[in-house]
């Protein structure tokens, strides 16, 4: 598939090896081996095996969790590929870690999403090439080139075939926001797939607490499409969904999103631990459709979650890198 005349290597970190395997295949080229190592006291220890001087080269990693080892791993590799006089150091980092840390929402806040980004610059990285970041302005924290990619093309792909609107009157459809801060996404998937758009205003006393306090629009009677970009602790997704059933009378709730960090919460009182799978599982929504920007949790043994790739996505926009041909089909989407 690749077709410049710069050799590509694709390496990967620990958690995203699967991905970044799927991804080669749709490149058609080998992952790269690169030697992974800890030290007895925790430090990283990186070593690429064949030579990648002047080469076009990849680093996949999502700075899921550990986050901080997995952030780690790739600052590493990206040394070790400028150190060996690489031709080109992109980042792919399919979840980007510390995103929700954008701003300071008190005083004496870090804005810690912005470090991150000078680290990876600092470390050597020439572009970054990254999905769904949960706010947008995040690419001007780089100094360098940002490919924004967009899940929700996968999304309109998923959802107008299994709703074919040559079945399905998709005026009994609702497209819904689960909070104001997703909107303007889920605004552009209804319009994409022909539905109306609902909003769930809620008040969030705290971090990983929400309460919902009203549902914005018509979804009596309907189907309802839930889109994020994140499901943490999933406690926000699950009292959205009860709301359109419970306060808006919807007549059943999907949901989806990019993101699949599913937590474990822990109750500081009791040590109790709720998982968020299972808050899934025991919620009134039907399917949690993910990406696999973050691979599902190993306990996970539910049925309600559901994932496709990103790997055709993310290969066709390092074809496009690799050619320096214009990205924009892989953001904007072509349905």
């Amino acid at each position: 598939m690749t077709s410049n005349a710069r050799p590509v290597k694709v390496f990967s970190g620990n958690t995203s090896r699967p991905l970044a395997e799927a991804i080669c295949r749709e490149l058609g080229v080998e992952l790269s081996n690169n030697t992974l190592s800890t030290f007895a006291d925790g430090e990283i220890s990186v070593w690429l095996e064949k030579t990648v001087r002047g080469q076009d080269c990849f680093i996949v990693e999502s700075t899921c969790k550990p986050v901080n080892d997995n952030l780690m791993a790739i600052l590493v590799n990206i040394d070790a590929m400028r150190r060996a006089s690489a031709g080109r150091i992109t980042a792919v980092i399919p979840y980007f870690g510390y995103a929700r840390q954008d701003r300071k929402a008190k005083g004496r806040d870090p804005i810690t999403s912005k470090l991150v980004a000078n680290m990876l610059t600092a470390a050597g990285a020439d572009r970054v090439l990254t999905m769904d970041l949960h706010a947008a302005q995040i690419q001007g924290f780089f100094d360098i080139p940002v490919d924004h990619l967009s899940g929700t093309n996968l999304f309109v792909d998923y959802y107008m075939d299994k709703f074919n609107p040559e079945v399905y009157d998709h005026s009994n459809f609702v497209a819904v926001s689960p909070d104001v801060g997703s909107v303007a996404r889920t605004r552009v998937f209804a319009q994409r797939v022909h539905m109306d758009l609902a909003i769930v205003d809620k008040r969030r006393p705290k971090d990983n607490v929400c309460e919902v306090m009203n549902v914005i629009g018509d979804v009596e009677g309907k189907t309802c499409i839930m889109l994020d970009d994140i499901v943490d602790t999933a406690g926000s997704l699950c009292n959205a969904a009860k709301a359109l059933v419970e306060i808006g009378g919807a007549k059943e709730v999907y949901a989806c999103a990019t993101h699949g960090v599913l937590s474990n919460r822990v109750d500081p009182k009791t040590g109790a631990v709720t998982r968020a799978w299972e808050r899934i599982e025991n919620s009134v929504i039907k399917e949690l459709l993910l990406l696999d920007t973050i691979p599902l949790p190993e306990d996970y043994a539910g049925t309600k979650i559901k994932q496709i790739s990103v790997a055709p996505t993310f290969a066709k926009a390092i074809q496009h890198i690799t050619d320096e041909t214009s990205i924009s089909d892989c953001i904007i989407g072509a349905r």
